[in-house]
């Protein structure tokens, strides 16, 4: 076993470590940084706008770049977080409750420093523990059939629509949004066309990337631009790592030594669930280490343990989306949602017969994720003075470029007028789910997982002759319905006890 898995790695770094290998990812990693520290935009939306870059390069190398975006961004978001108190995305939100405090406290420079270190070492054990449990996850659902596959999807996307904030029915009608939009284009079943409105760019359905870059990138920019935020001045910050207290100091890494791992387990954990991801993990990850903490009265007043926790968490929470997004075909949040539409658009199918059938880009992603991890760090500590410069640019000044990448972004991909057509009104729904607290990140993962979805589900249907035996009669099958039942039963029954203890409660103070 040892022996396949150093096998396997060779391989994949000869890939990842090769000239065009290496260069696609430091351009990734550096334009996922740089993703970072623009507020509210994410790994998601970097992925989504700059997918049309990777147009025209090898299928491996292009999802090294992509990736490199991903995990990048998670390194960039923390900076603002520390610096300005502004996370680039959600999965930074938990960085700003002691990252912040310590700059004030004129402790920038050790903050950014220890990000980095915590950074490096979550996403090292993320992908250390991905080498491990990707073969395994892959020979146990190589015995898996449409049943299967049909379960897991419909776990996948109720997780996550159940998970996305406290409006649940919210999360479902994203969902929902996303697969109708994926019924454009032909039927599976009679060949038919469906809602083409007669024309022919639409035959092959609505292309993913124009809608992921309108509701993320335009969507965006526009609840940016609603919420004032394209009015905020320049921040003028200068730091450099040639100043004494750029440095952290022997205490600060003495006193985070377990914090490292606990975050980077947690992290990990949550990342590999679907639909929880790196910013249940990065809170989780702060909360336990505050909770089991001699001193919890330190946390949010600028203790270096309440940055280290989250960051870990989040940037193994990043690597363990990939496990089941690899082995099973199955994404854990938007940002690898947007991945899965991508491996999509190459001709990969995600899944355990991707290992087999084409190993070379599977362990040339995760070997990618070793050399990533060690670029960033490199990046993130001596290009700290670098990325604060981004921070002197004008907001304002910011926004029509990224509009005009957005735009040419759409219209590269099939040089078609629709897609941008498709890309403005995707753009206004973007910023409605936005403004109104919908989840354009289900919306996204329903609209790839759709068509999926449709045709697993008629494979069960057909092969079962109609009876649907098959989500039964197979162990695994019943397995996953009995977890898909719980899933939409349980909340149901608690609701239904709470509201029982309710009307007794009331009863009770209503008796003389």
């Amino acid at each position: 076993m040892l022996a396949d898995i150093v096998s396997n790695l060779s391989l994949g770094l000869s890939i990842a470590a090769s000239p065009q290998g290496f260069l696609f990812l430091v351009i990734g990693a550096f334009l996922g940084m740089v993703v970072g520290l623009f507020p509210g935009f994410g790994p998601a939306a970097g992925i989504a706008v700059l997918i049309p870059m990777t147009f025209g390069l090898e299928p491996t190398i292009a999802i090294i770049m992509l990736a490199g975006i991903y995990y990048g961004s998670m390194y960039g978001g923390t900076i603002t977080s520390i610096l300005i108190n502004t996370p680039g995305e959600s999965a930074t939100v938990a960085s700003t409750i002691d990252g912040y405090p310590l700059a004030k406290k004129g402790r920038a420079g050790p903050a950014l420093v220890m990000q980095a270190i915590a950074s490096f070492i979550g996403g090292t054990i993320g992908v250390i523990l991905i080498t491990a449990l990707a073969p395994s996850l892959a020979d146990f659902a190589a015995s898996f059939g449409p049943s299967e596959y049909f379960l897991i999807i419909a776990v996948g996307l109720l997780m996550l629509t159940t998970l996305m904030g406290d409006n649940k029915f919210k999360g479902l009608i994203s969902a929902l949004i996303g697969f109708a939009i994926g019924t454009v284009g032909v039927d599976v079943m009679s060949g038919q066309q469906r809602f083409t409105f007669g024309s022919p760019e639409l035959i092959g359905g609505v292309y993913f990337v124009a809608v992921a870059i309108g509701l993320f990138g335009i969507g965006e920019l526009l609840h940016c631009i609603f919420t004032g935020q394209h009015r905020q001045p320049a921040k003028r910050l200068r730091i450099g790592f040639r100043d004494k207290e750029f440095w952290p100091s022997k205490q600060d890494y003495y006193e985070s030594r377990f914090t490292f791992w606990r975050g980077s387990a947690i992290g990990f954990v949550a990342g590999v669930l679907p639909g929880s991801g790196a910013t249940l993990g990065s809170i989780i990850g702060y909360s336990v280490e505050k909770k089991i903490a001699k001193d919890p009265e330190k946390f949010g007043k600028g203790e270096m343990r309440g940055l280290v926790a989250p960051e870990a968490a989040n940037n193994a929470a990043s690597a363990g989306a990939m496990v089941p997004l690899i082995s099973l075909g199955i994404p854990g949040s938007g940002a690898t949602a947007v991945l899965l539409g991508a491996f999509l658009m190459w001709g990969l199918q995600p899944g355990p017969l991707l290992i087999v059938n084409d190993p070379g880009f599977v362990w040339g992603l995760i070997a990618s994720m070793y050399l990533g991890n060690m670029i960033l760090i490199a990046m993130s500590i001596f290009a700290i003075p670098l990325f604060v410069r981004f921070l002197d640019i004008p907001y304002v000044n910011v926004v029509p470029v990224i509009v005009l990448l957005c735009v040419i972004g759409a219209f590269a991909i099939n040089a078609s007028i629709i897609e941008t057509w498709i890309l403005v009104v995707s753009g206004a729904i973007g910023f409605a789910m936005k403004k109104y607290g919908y989840s354009p990140a289900a919306t996204v993962l329903a609209l790839v997982l759709g068509s999926m979805a449709e045709e697993t589900f008629l494979q069960t249907y057909i092969i079962s002759q109609g009876t649907m035996s098959l989500f039964w009669e197979r162990p695994v099958s019943l397995i996953l319905s009995i977890i898909l039942l719980m899933i939409l039963l349980v909340p149901v029954a608690l609701a239904v006890i709470k509201r029982g203890r309710r009307d007794d409660e009331t009863s009770q103070g209503q008796t003389p």
